[in-house]
């Protein structure tokens, strides 16, 4: 990419995309995020879902057992999200407006990931 091209969504998109099923535990999503070192996993359903580490913090904080809690009973659903080819400033600023820290990338099914650290070590 040269200087003057504006960076797109998936320039800089986690991929292959992580996933974790609706039914499994709230402690399997922690330890999938753990495994592969990302802060959210997209949740296969409809409407669009994820399950991110801020749930889980909030699972374990409220006292609620993370070995049989479920995805479904923790995850964001209908949540925001972008095309591939949307300029990563347009990214930055749904974000900063509907305060998330990840935007799944949708294609015609999810392609990718971007997050807050993203968008961070592209403005860096």
């Amino acid at each position: 990419m040269n200087s003057t091209a504006r960076a797109t969504v998936a320039d800089v998109m986690s991929s292959p995309l992580e996933t974790i099923a609706k039914d499994a535990t709230v402690t399997e999503a922690a330890q999938r995020m753990r495994d592969t070192d990302v802060s959210a996993l997209v949740v296969r359903t409809n409407p669009r879902s994820i399950v991110s580490s801020t749930d889980v913090l909030d699972a374990v904080a409220e006292g609620r057992d993370t070995s049989t809690l479920l995805v479904s009973d923790v995850m964001t659903t209908d949540v925001e999200t972008a095309a591939p080819d949307l300029y990563m400033e347009e990214a930055a600023a749904m974000m900063t407006t509907y305060g998330i820290k990840h935007l799944p990338v949708v294609d015609d099914d999810y392609v990718g990931m971007v997050s807050s650290t993203d968008v961070m070590a592209h403005l860096s």
